[in-house]
């Protein structure tokens, strides 16, 4: 079947086409959570990375396996173990190494949060969970957002608490509005299963940004979606789509994870 077959829908072609590329609908149920009406962009057939955000300060070379590497700051100058440890955390914790986490990330525990686990460590967050599952306060660092990513993910993965879910999770401003406005005219689906990220790639940081791509098995390949997160207040945002776009766009399969830190409590 074709990535570029479209169907009409209150949720987008874009939407459709990423559900058609990876032949499961199971992901779709952590998508229409937070599709938008109108077109966007297809789903890549693909094991190749997106391009990086063009709004970020500065774009990170990938490291070999195994191997740190340095985000460059806002200044251009390298952030690396010399920002390790400087004040600007999220709630009280230290901003931490400025590294991109190029292996697996320690953790202090693995926990179920709306149905997807997702990790939890006293260095990098998240540091304080809401009444209604919601996580935040995360390490001002590349490793904190990715923890934040994952986070993300399983507040999404919640349908009955959409609204509340984009106020807290998506950057402010007219493209959130236009999202909750749009979440608002739709039913609340009580169909809250999720699907487990198992591995993530760091695609672009800087100190103010940084774009995740995480990995979900879906039947016999891989499915990813792109998460912007960006600093706003203290914490990790997500940077919520242009109207009649869906967050984690663009999407892409691939045969196996090699192009992803393998990173799971399951």
């Amino acid at each position: 079947m074709s990535q570029d077959t479209e169907h009409k829908s209150p949720f987008g072609p874009g939407f459709i086409a990423a559900c058609i590329v990876v032949g499961a609908v199971l992901i779709c149920g952590l998508l229409i959570l937070v599709a938008g009406s109108g077109s966007s962009g297809k789903a890549t057939a693909s094991t190749q990375q997106p391009a990086a955000d063009s709004a970020s300060a500065s774009a990170v070379t990938q490291p070999a396996a195994g191997e740190p590497s340095a985000v460059a700051s806002p200044s251009g100058e390298p952030a690396g173990a010399g920002a390790a440890g400087q004040a600007g955390g999220s709630c009280g914790l230290p901003a931490g190494d400025q590294a991109i986490p190029a292996q697996a990330p320690a953790v202090d525990s693995w926990e179920v949060s709306r149905r997807i686990v997702v990790p939890r460590s006293s260095s990098f967050g998240p540091r304080i969970t809401d009444a209604d599952g919601f996580r935040r306060c995360f390490a001002h660092s590349p490793t904190g957002a990715v923890y934040a990513a994952y986070s993300a993910i399983a507040a999404i993965a919640d349908q009955t608490k959409a609204i509340p879910t984009a106020k807290k999770l998506m950057v402010p401003g007219s493209a959130t509005d236009s999202l909750i406005k749009e979440l608002s005219t739709q039913e609340a689906s009580s169909d809250d299963s999720g699907i487990q990220p198992i591995g993530y790639r760091v695609v672009d940081a800087d100190r103010q940004r940084v774009t995740v791509m995480l990995a979900f098995p879906v039947e016999s390949v891989y499915m990813s979606a792109t998460l912007t997160l960006v600093w706003y207040q203290d914490d990790w945002r997500v940077q919520p789509p242009t109207p009649g776009d869906a967050v984690g766009a663009p999407f892409a399969q691939h045969r196996d994870l090699a192009d992803f830190v393998k990173w799971s409590g399951i």
